[in-house]
């Protein structure tokens, strides 16, 4: 299940621990496939991080939540978390 799948399933504690971990994973891939290869042109990495700084992810992830429609009226609180993560993974 892909990233987007999961924050769909975010519901409760344990499905928001579920996406948290496969985002984790997902950068993790990314950092490997980085040491291994070459980014090229790509503007931002292998699984479209385009965030790798801390302070750069969660300036992303304030942006996006400030930004985002869906973000501002999502009224589960463990899915908008998944959001604002997801944010800083994607948003520029």
């Amino acid at each position: 299940m892909d990233l987007l799948d999961l924050i769909e399933h975010v519901r409760d504690q344990e499905s928001f621990l579920a996406f948290a971990k496969a985002l984790e994973d997902d950068k993790r891939d990314e950092a490997q496939k980085e040491t291994s290869e070459s980014s090229g042109n790509l503007s931002h990495g292998h699984d479209g991080w385009q965030n790798s700084k801390i302070e750069d992810f969660l300036g992303a992830a304030i942006a996006f939540s400030e930004d985002s429609v869906v973000w501002q009226t999502e009224s589960n609180v463990w899915k908008k978390c998944a959001l604002f993560l997801f944010g800083g993974k994607i948003y520029e």
